[in-house]
């Protein structure tokens, strides 16, 4: 796998990925897809609480991230 952006997204695709926001928001979720603009979609959302584990119900079946909020996405 190269260091390219997308080129790890594609390697993530289906695997459960954290998205930390410009909000200081962080969503845990199986990553179903992306574009070009790095607009996320999510599938089985939980966001972390505040201990740093996650939350035991799914918070949405799937999410839309815009890109523009994007700070980081660790696989």
């Amino acid at each position: 796998m190269s260091g390219r952006p997308l080129d790890v997204l594609e390697a993530s695709l289906g695997d459960r990925v954290t998205v930390r926001l410009k909000s200081g928001d962080e969503y845990v979720g199986d990553l179903a897809g992306y574009d070009q603009h790095m607009n996320l979609v999510l599938d089985d959302v939980t966001i972390p609480g505040p201990d740093g584990l996650e939350e035991e119900a799914p918070v949405e079946d799937t999410t839309i991230i815009r890109g523009d909020n994007v700070v980081s996405i660790t696989p």
